[in-house]
């Protein structure tokens, strides 16, 4: 637990930049997007070596691309990150990537 926040994750991306995913983050993607749940490590993955990565629509967002044999293709993680640090803000499935 950081700063009272519960921290399920925690890794480097492809930049070393260190990102987490909080429990309620975690909790908030599974929820929206169920067939994520097994895809744990697939969210993670596509932080630290992703097949993919853009500017997001903020300045301090990142969206890391991860190509999956799932029917959709693609899995889509969105990082926001604040002073050098990233956290994982939501995850899912795309058919492509843009």
């Amino acid at each position: 637990m950081i700063g009272g926040v519960s921290v399920r994750a925690a890794i480097d991306d492809f930049e070393g930049r260190p990102v987490e995913l909080t429990e309620e983050r975690w909790g908030h993607i599974v929820e929206r997007h169920p067939e994520i749940r097994p895809l744990d490590q697939s969210v993670l993955r596509a932080v630290e070596a992703p097949d993919g990565h853009l500017s997001g629509r903020l300045v301090s967002e990142e969206w890391f691309y991860l190509k999956t044999d799932r029917p959709s293709n693609w899995l889509k993680v969105v990082v926001a990150y604040v002073e050098g640090r990233g956290q994982i803000i939501t995850a899912f499935a795309r058919r492509s990537m843009p």
